[in-house]
C-alpha cells in the first residue's frame, strides 16, 4: 500500500509559503515537493475552502497564507485535507454470533479509538509555527 503523503507535503508547503512571505505558484510548490502541479492544486483546494490559504489567478498568481503559522494547528490542516491516511479498523464478520470474534473486534476498536483521540490531541496542540521553529533550529 502506498502511504498517503498529503499531510506532510502540505505542511511543508504551508510553512515555506509563510516563511517566504510571498505568493508561490503551483508549479513552484510542485517543484519544491517533487510532485505534479495538478496534485498541488488538488491538495491545496481544501485548504482554500477552509480559509487557511488564498489563491490568486493570472500570470503572477499562486498561493499565499492568510493566517500566521502560530494560529494554524496541524489538526486544522489534517481536517481540511479530509483526514488523509486515517485508516479505519476493519472488523471481522466471519462469525457474527461468536463471542470471541465480538471481543476481538471490540478490543481492537477501543484501542484504535484511543489512538485516534491521542493523535488528534497532538495535532491540535502543534501549530505550524512550532514546526517552523524546529526547522530553523535544525539549521
Amino acid at each position: 500500500m502506498t502511504p498517503d503523503l498529503r499531510l506532510p507535503r502540505v505542511l511543508h508547503a504551508l510553512i515555506h509559503l509563510s516563511l517566504r512571505e510571498r505568493v508561490m505558484s503551483s508549479a513552484e510548490i510542485a517543484k519544491m515537493l517533487s510532485i505534479n502541479a495538478v496534485v498541488v492544486r488538488r491538495m491545496l483546494a481544501g485548504l482554500r475552502e477552509n480559509g487557511l490559504i488564498e489563491a490568486t489567478k493570472g500570470r503572477s498568481g499562486g498561493w499565499c497564507m492568510v493566517r500566521p503559522l502560530a494560529s494554524v494547528s496541524v489538526a486544522e490542516v489534517f481536517e481540511a485535507l479530509g483526514r488523509p491516511g486515517w485508516s479505519t479498523f476493519s472488523e471481522s464478520r466471519d462469525h457474527p454470533g461468536c463471542p470471541v470474534e465480538g471481543a476481538v473486534n471490540s478490543s481492537l476498536t477501543d484501542i484504535e479509538s484511543d489512538a485516534k483521540r491521542q493523535v488528534l490531541a497532538r495535532y491540535e496542540a502543534l501549530s505550524l509555527a512550532d514546526i517552523a521553529r524546529m526547522a530553523t533550529h535544525a539549521e
